[in-house]
């Protein structure tokens, strides 16, 4: 199995944890939670930032010694838009499930921003079609570039069955600022029916022997984690199932700019 595929638990508690120490790169950290009522989650965000993602389910909140009361309401991500708690660097939060929840934990390094902790909520989020054909999807921004954060950028993403997403491929693994920014990414994968699968690849160019330094093809079933820390990442779900997937990104800069591959990117014309 690939090392860039994590199958996360099936059960409840502490699920999946990705660090940067764990992936083996610099920015990006992702946790999930699940939780039967009345179960708390917390934590100390210590010298990074974090987004908390209800995927699914309804909790009580509290972040910085505030209480956000209770957050959440879609029991199911294809059902909607998500609330989210953004919690700044060197601040305690807790999450307390009121029904069975799904917690997500972005993270990334905090940079002594001194933003407050804030709540989300669905009527702040922007929403977006991209492509055509069968190669429309539906984006929403939790943490674009326009809305304040140190490092993290986040966004949820449903691609109907039968389509492709992040698609035609694209990267963002060079600090070439403007035409290219470095951000490493994670996706976390649901698919409805939960029973389906999709799939993801993950490669670089190939070099001057017709040799890629990475290429990796995985089948994604519902909960997999999949790491991009280079290189294109297109995915494709399958006739009959829909895909979601949350991304965290963060690099040295907080901007997503990216690069086609230049072989497909005649798919962009006409």
């Amino acid at each position: 199995m690939s090392k860039l595929l994590l199958k996360v638990d099936r059960g409840h508690g502490h699920i999946a944890h990705v660090t940067p120490e764990s992936a083996g790169w610099t920015y990006v950290g992702f946790d999930l939670h699940r939780l039967r009522p009345g179960e708390t989650a917390a934590a100390g965000t210590g010298g990074r930032e974090a987004c908390l993602v209800f995927i699914a389910g309804t909790g009580r909140a509290s972040a910085a010694g505030r209480d956000f009361g209770l957050l959440g309401g879609r029991m199911s991500p294809f059902d909607g838009k998500p609330w989210s708690l953004y919690v700044p660097q060197g601040t305690d939060w807790a999450v307390t499930a009121e029904t069975g929840l799904e917690l997500a934990v972005c993270s990334a390094p905090g940079l002594g921003g001194g933003l407050p902790a804030r709540v989300i909520g669905p009527d702040d989020l922007g929403q977006e079609v991209r492509g055509k054909g069968t190669n429309m999807r539906y984006v929403t921004n939790i943490l674009p570039e326009a809305e304040p954060a140190d490092s993290l950028l986040v966004v949820e993403v449903i691609t109907p069955g039968g389509h492709t997403s992040s698609y035609p491929p694209h990267k963002h693994d060079r600090d070439a600022l403007p035409a290219e920014s470095y951000l490493e990414e994670t996706y976390y994968h649901r698919i409805n029916p939960p029973q389906g699968f999709a799939f993801q690849r993950v490669y670089t160019d190939a070099g001057d022997e017709g040799v890629r330094a990475l290429d990796e093809a995985m089948a994604v079933e519902d909960g997999d984690v999949v790491l991009v820390p280079k290189g294109y990442h297109p995915c494709a779900a399958c006739h009959g199932y829909d895909l979601y997937y949350l991304n965290v990104m963060a690099g040295p800069k907080r901007t997503w700019k990216f690069h086609n591959a230049p072989e497909h990117e005649w798919l962009l014309k006409g």
